[in-house]
């Protein structure tokens, strides 16, 4: 007698082996809130260590992870609940970590308004070009000055990022198919 089930569960396990195939050593897709960044930063934490990464890689991952968490917290277009005063805002957005050719892989993609792109790429496109010192300078720059307006942040989230990444940053947006006022935004670092 076959059982529909067991095919399906089969089909599920694909997901775990292409995980395994592809080196990856954290993912998460769904919603985030500060309480799920800190319990997930526990977890990549000691998986970075169990996979012998070195200390320094270890940093540049672990901050990377914080900041492209953050981020999905600040502005990601896609919420759960609206934020109230005793309840933390839950919003949608993916972070993968894997390992490619002796270098680690962030992956981050989380919905934002259509009409913010060109804002971000705005953000995003000066740190292709810089040089390192140029990064650690305007690093040092944003921490000196007041945080810009309409940011949930100092505004060093990126230039963290760069600042640890061994190439430039990438990213792109691709407009929801369902939704032309949602666009996707995604990022890549490699450490």
């Amino acid at each position: 007698m076959n059982n529909p089930n067991i095919h399906s569960a089969t089909q599920d396990c694909t997901f775990f082996e292409l995980a395994k195939q592809r080196d990856v050593i954290f993912y998460h897709m769904g919603y985030f809130s500060q309480n799920i960044i800190a319990a997930m930063a526990e977890v990549v934490k000691l998986q970075l260590e169990i996979s012998g990464v070195n200390g320094q890689t270890r940093r540049k991952l672990f901050s990377s992870f914080i900041e492209l968490s953050q981020n999905i917290i600040h502005y990601s277009s896609y919420s759960l609940n609206e934020q109230s005063s005793n309840i933390s805002l839950l919003r949608q957005g993916a972070v993968c970590i894997s390992v490619e050719d002796d270098h680690h892989l962030m992956l981050c993609a989380n919905p934002i308004a259509t009409k913010d792109v060109e804002h971000l790429r705005e953000k995003l496109e000066p740190l292709r070009t810089m040089s390192e010192d140029e990064i650690k300078q305007a690093y040092k720059l944003t921490l000196r000055d007041e945080t810009p307006k309409g940011s949930k942040g100092a505004g060093l989230g990126f230039l963290t990022m760069a600042r640890d990444a061994c190439s430039p940053l990438e990213f792109s947006f691709q407009t929801m198919s369902d939704d032309p006022d949602t666009t996707l935004f995604c990022l890549k670092s490699v450490i």
